[in-house]
């Protein structure tokens, strides 16, 4: 494991959107979360005071901008306002989910690229680095002109699969034609055959009603099927992605999706779905309401404490990329 040098000038802040995570990384990087005061005024306006000096040291912000998103989006504009006035030589931003990310194209005319609003704010406030984890669309990262690290879960999530022994007779599905690029990472890592959802509806995303899709691409009848996402939001398209799978034969079905997102009713849907385990990370921290028995949650802690020593050792993080 890679330790951190010379950490005297190495803060650590963690934000609302995922204290537990930061303090997990907190732990394993061997620094203390520093010190800073969220407050807000009567009419929900942030107010954000840093309680220790922090003049030219190398700063490590902790934020997810999950729900409430706005909310959190701006906190963290906030305080890197403030690290930047109070002297930070260095502002890198840990964002384990970067929310408005699925919307990084115009799919219609009349329509915002808002992951390059995001982008830009976050550039405009002067940060020096951005880490993330598994964007939902990559190229988001040509939207930047600073570095950005772009971390996977692949690693978590593949190690997770051979530790619970789920067969020999494995099959991961993209559940549309999208992501067959993330399918083919998995399949590649676990030496795996891969399918698809053949789902033809480009709105899936956005609707909470839909039809189970009548095709399946590949052979799944009789194998252990594992479904890879990036994010699962209503829990809708993984519901119907399994109950497709189960019509063409799978005898078991597994849900990965790194961003647990768990909007509307995702929590009753999932939970009532054919999968058998719902597997994600902790990106985003759930609250006890939005925890359901088939949820299994892995932790990214130990990826990002890898992250933040090695950028502060000046070290390269490909490794990380290929993790076993």
């Amino acid at each position: 494991m890679t330790q951190i040098k010379n950490a005297d000038n190495v803060r650590l802040f963690s934000l609302n959107s995922n204290p537990k995570l930061a303090e997990q990384i907190a732990q394993r990087v061997g620094i203390p979360l520093s010190k800073a005061s969220i407050s807000h005024f009567a009419d929900g306006e942030i107010k954000i005071t840093i309680d220790e000096s922090i003049r030219g040291c190398e700063v490590y912000v902790i934020q997810s901008v999950s729900d409430p998103v706005n909310t959190n989006l701006m906190e963290l504009l906030i305080m890197v306002d403030a690290l930047r006035r109070a002297s930070a030589a260095k502002i890198n931003v840990v964002m384990p989910y970067y929310g408005y990310a699925r919307q990084d194209r115009k799919a219609r005319s009349r329509e915002p690229i808002t992951a390059k609003l995001i982008a830009n704010l976050l550039e405009m406030d002067q940060i020096s680095r951005l880490v993330t984890i598994d964007l939902h669309a990559p190229q988001v990262q040509g939207f930047f002109d600073i570095p950005v690290d772009h971390l996977q879960a692949t690693s978590l999530f593949t190690k997770y699969i051979e530790e619970q022994n789920l067969g020999d007779d494995i099959v991961v599905v993209a559940p549309d034609h999208a992501g067959v690029n993330l399918a083919r990472k998995y399949a590649e890592r676990i030496k795996a055959s891969i399918a698809i959802i053949d789902n033809r509806n480009d709105e899936v995303r956005e609707r909470t009603e839909q039809e189970v899709p009548e095709y399946v691409i590949g052979d799944v009848k009789g194998k252990t099927a594992i479904i890879v996402d990036d994010i699962v939001d209503t829990g809708v398209r993984m519901n119907l992605s399994a109950q497709a799978l189960k019509n063409f034969g799978a005898a078991k079905v597994y849900g990965i999706a790194t961003h647990a997102v768990l909007s509307a009713d995702a929590v009753n849907t999932l939970q009532n779905s054919p999968l058998e385990k719902m597997i994600v990370t902790d990106t985003i921290q759930l609250p006890k309401e939005k925890e359901f028995p088939k949820l299994v949650q892995l932790s990214v802690d130990d990826l990002l404490k890898e992250a933040i020593v090695r950028i502060h050792n000046n070290q390269s993080i490909d490794t990380l990329f290929n993790r076993k």
